[in-house]
């Protein structure tokens, strides 16, 4: 048994009191087992003075083997970028897959990410990266209309043999997806469903991003809107991930809600790609949607940041509405860390509480940007003020990847000089 002791630092518990706690916290092998004021003895001690702890953020939409792609897909129409991405996304090695996807792992790890959801082809190599960084990924094969696909062979089938191939690992949870209403057909669809249903795993899609997405939709279907149509034919269910829904009417939120889908909103890459509006999150809410928060990928945000994602999340929503009170930070952190454990069907992750996993971080609360942090506005702070060069420490499963603000990974010149193509 490896053991891990924090010792004296504030604890954001994000427990279902929320409390903030001054204390230690020890970790034995990949889960914690005492937070307290006792003094434990453990193999590696840390130091949590000046220290906030708090659970490790879970980013639930991206696409990790688009790392490389920053810069490369800036200020241009929608219809631009799609169409340079899909050329982009041909042209990909099995090679540049795998270190594109480390590359956006330890951009997610530096930054204070411990889980995040991905939506591609190609997982088994995402899968292979995320084994080698060590960090948490619910990985979806992406299934698609064969005749739009440049997948070899069925992606259906892919995505089950992905699936099978992939159980029972600690840090990899399999599952399948949908890239989206415009190259899926509904026989795809409950295709996807059907593998999402006999092997228990969520089923993540894009929903709803975009106004031509709706409209194009609209026109074909003879008045349907997407969000309507996939109720219609039964795949708004709890397993269901829906990413966006920026184009959401008040109908189609409480039909998400009816069914208990989730939603990952991704409001920095939304408004980055100017798909006009804001996710109409307050209705979401007020419904009792279960919402998240991704940062989608770099080619259509440029950083892995959920600090960044936090911050312009919640204010967003106060200018849109006029209001400054109609998002909390305590919202905003609860989307990045409980509830997006929450629709993952992980009751183990996002939040620091005894017989949980160690996916937890560090901040360093002594940098200027933080101070004062004390108990009262500690949230406040990690929403609104905190960075992430405030990333002290991040551990996944036990194990300390990050730690003194440097990532234990050895092979980040690698990474740097690899092939991402």
């Amino acid at each position: 048994m490896t053991s891990t002791l924090i010792e004296n630092a504030m604890i954001v518990t994000q427990n279902s009191l929320r409390e903030i706690i001054r204390g230690n916290i020890l970790i034995e092998n990949d889960r914690i087992s005492y937070i307290g004021n006792e003094k434990k003895e453990a193999d590696t001690v840390l130091s949590g003075k000046n220290k906030i702890a708090m659970p490790g953020m879970i980013n639930t939409h991206s696409h990790a083997a688009m790392g490389h792609f920053k810069g490369l897909l800036d200020d241009m129409s929608l219809e631009g970028f799609l169409e340079k991405t899909f050329k982009l996304d041909s042209e990909r090695s099995e090679e540049g897959i795998y270190n594109s996807s480390r590359l956006s792992m330890l951009e997610m790890v530096d930054s204070g990410i411990t889980s995040f959801v991905d939506l591609y082809y190609s997982e088994d190599m995402v899968a292979n990266a995320a084994r080698e960084i060590g960090i948490r990924s619910f990985l979806s094969w992406v299934t698609l209309d064969e005749e739009f696909t440049t997948q070899k062979g069925s992606p259906i089938k892919n995505a089950e043999n992905f699936i099978n191939s992939n159980k029972n690992d600690p840090l990899i949870t399999p599952s399948i997806g949908v890239q989206g209403i415009y190259v899926s057909s509904d026989e795809n669809y409950r295709k996807a469903l059907d593998v999402s249903d006999r092997h228990g795993t969520i089923l993540h899609t894009h929903l709803a991003e975009t106004r031509k997405e709706v409209y194009d939709f609209v026109k074909k279907s003879g008045g349907k809107r997407p969000i309507e149509h996939l109720s219609e034919i039964g795949m708004l269910n709890e397993r269901l991930l829906a990413a966006h829904c920026v184009w959401a009417t008040l109908r189609e939120v409480k039909l998400l809600a009816k069914g208990k889908a989730k939603v990952s909103w991704n409001a920095v890459s939304n408004s980055k790609l100017g798909v006009g509006g804001i996710a109409p999150v307050p209705e979401m809410l007020e419904n009792g949607l279960t919402v998240t928060l991704g940062t989608d990928s770099n080619g259509s945000n440029n950083s892995l940041n959920p600090f960044e994602s936090m911050k312009y999340a919640a204010l967003s929503v106060k200018n849109e509405r006029w209001d400054a009170s109609k998002i909390t930070a305590q919202t905003v952190l609860d989307m990045a860390t409980i509830n997006g454990a929450m629709a993952l069907g992980r009751g183990d992750l996002g939040s620091i509480e005894t017989g949980k996993k160690a996916d937890l971080i560090l901040l360093d609360s002594s940098r200027p940007n933080l101070v004062p942090t004390t108990e009262v506005n500690a949230v406040s702070n990690i929403v609104y003020s905190a960075n992430t060069s405030n990333v002290d420490t991040v551990i996944i499963n036990g194990r300390v990847l990050k730690h003194n603000g440097i990532l234990s990974y050895e092979k980040m010149e690698e990474v740097r000089e690899s092939r991402f193509n």
